[in-house]
């Protein structure tokens, strides 16, 4: 009877009782930032019930000056519109993704050229490099054999995955062309049909898994 009492003891002592955090980007420049309020929640409750992770559904905010970004492993930013980074925004950021953080961003169509001239500033001697279909990302936890999945259509160009690489680790990702922060949202938002919300939140899930994993 001690025995199995021990055994519950340190099963529940060796069980985590904090969810692990993740985040919003909070960036200047005027841009929707906070676009797709739904997206992460919806992406964290499916990693939860589908990769047994324990991530708070309840998804934070943090800033881009914030040094507090330190806590959340993976941070996702979207958006349509104008992205401005001051010199605190980039140092802090660049800290975050040195020491092990992961950035996500997804283009929800119009971030494109606002993006990459900061991104250029970030990291001035490093270039987006597009992942091949057989990087790991693709099938970590679910096999997309073509790479990133098209969700919504928009100007009807090949969805295509950027990376920014540091010392062989990929710190960046940015999704073009393909909208899963749309695809993550709830079901009556956009009336996507099941099929290309589950590919959405599939593809998420291999990007919330590498981030974690590697």
């Amino acid at each position: 009877m001690r025995y199995a009492y021990i055994l519950l003891l340190f099963s529940v002592l060796s069980t985590p009782v904090c969810a692990q955090e993740i985040a919003v980007l909070h960036y200047e420049g005027g841009g929707d930032w906070y676009a797709n309020p739904t997206s992460l929640p919806n992406l964290a409750a499916f990693c939860n019930t589908n990769l047994n992770t324990n991530l708070n559904t309840k998804t934070a905010t943090v800033k881009a000056t914030d040094p507090g970004i330190q806590q959340y492993p993976f941070v996702h930013m979207t958006g349509h519109g104008n992205v401005f980074f001051s010199e605190e925004a980039l140092q802090n950021l660049r800290d975050y993704l040195l020491s092990g953080g992961f950035l996500h961003i997804d283009d929800n169509y119009g971030i494109d050229a606002y993006l990459r001239p900061q991104l250029k500033r970030l990291f001035p001697q490093e270039e987006l490099q597009e992942l091949p279909a057989d990087h790991p990302l693709f099938s970590s936890a679910y096999p997309f054999k073509e790479g990133l999945p098209k969700i919504h259509e928009h100007d009807g160009k090949r969805p295509q995955a950027f990376g920014i690489f540091k010392d062989g680790r990929l710190v960046l990702l940015y999704t073009l062309e393909s909208d899963l922060g749309d695809g993550w949202e709830s079901a009556a938002v956009h009336n996507d049909p099941p099929e290309v919300r589950e590919n959405a939140l599939k593809m998420g899930a291999n990007i919330i898994k590498y981030a974690f994993e590697n």
